[in-house]
């Protein structure tokens, strides 16, 4: 099953499989009950109207995204190269308990084709391309979206407790298009891949999976639902392993086409 979200008339509204929802079924609703009884209850809609209207970012105003950060081997070269305070990283990336932050409330995350931006007081910005889990209030792992952690890696870099300035501004959350539902163990090998066009040619580009990730999906998960309640499910970005080089910074302008799995998000920046 996909889940998307669309901007309607009468404001925006749910799908699923291309097809409406019911107008107070929403995400917030459906990640509130057991995997099992979501399925069910979706599978058990009437065929409504075809969905139509431009899509948005696939999560509800009040619903929460969260990043895990250090989660692949090539994160965590980047983060040393980039920080007066390397051995932090090899620190959390060797550690039992993973580095977990806050990163968007749902009414400050962009959808497909909406723009992200880089900070103005940012010298060194780059796109991250990261898997989002999808999990419900039981802390069950029920689907995925594709996202763009955008980041300020000279801020980061400068003093590691600046990551919220970093990692938490306007338009720095883009997700989408949808949702696709499927169980946790079929994300294990999905590929993830990373292109930024400028002025119509490709200026960067790479690819990576999920079996490179140091840590498991439900681990991830399990730590963020430790000692935090999500009555109504959330969002969880998993952690980059496309970093590009020193020598690149995401500039206004740019596009970034994020694909992980068969899902494709584009975020032009400004």
């Amino acid at each position: 099953m996909y889940l998307t979200r669309h901007d309607t008339p009468t404001g925006p509204r749910w799908a699923c499989d291309g097809s409406f929802l019911p107008n107070k079924l929403d995400l917030s609703v459906l990640l509130a009950l057991p995997r099992a009884e979501m399925l069910a209850r979706l599978a058990a809609q009437p065929q409504d109207a075809p969905a139509e209207g431009a899509l948005l970012a696939p999560i509800d105003a009040a619903q929460e995204v969260w990043a895990a950060g250090v989660t692949y081997l090539r994160s965590r070269e980047a983060r040393r190269a980039e920080s007066a305070v390397a051995s932090v990283y090899d620190m959390v990336y060797d550690a039992q308990r993973p580095e977990l932050f806050f990163k968007a409330a749902g009414w400050r995350v962009v959808g497909p084709g909406a723009p992200g931006r880089v900070r103005a007081d940012s010298r060194w910005n780059v796109p991250e391309p990261e898997l989002v889990v999808v999990a419900n209030s039981r802390l069950e792992i029920v689907g995925y979206s594709a996202g763009n952690d955008l980041s300020s890696r000279d801020i980061e870099g400068e003093n590691p407790l600046y990551l919220p300035q970093a990692k938490v501004y306007n338009g720095s959350c883009a997700l989408g298009p949808g949702i696709h539902l499927t169980a946790a163990d079929e994300l294990s090998a999905l590929p993830v891949r990373l292109e930024v066009q400028r002025a119509g040619a490709v200026v960067f580009q790479g690819e990576t999976s999920i079996t490179q990730m140091k840590r498991p999906l439900p681990e991830l998960v399990g730590y963020l639902g430790r000692e935090l309640a999500f009555p109504q499910g959330v969002l969880l970005m998993t952690g980059t392993g496309i970093v590009p080089g020193d020598d690149f910074n995401l500039q206004p302008g740019d596009v970034v086409q994020v694909q992980v799995g068969a899902l494709a998000l584009e975020t032009p920046i400004r």
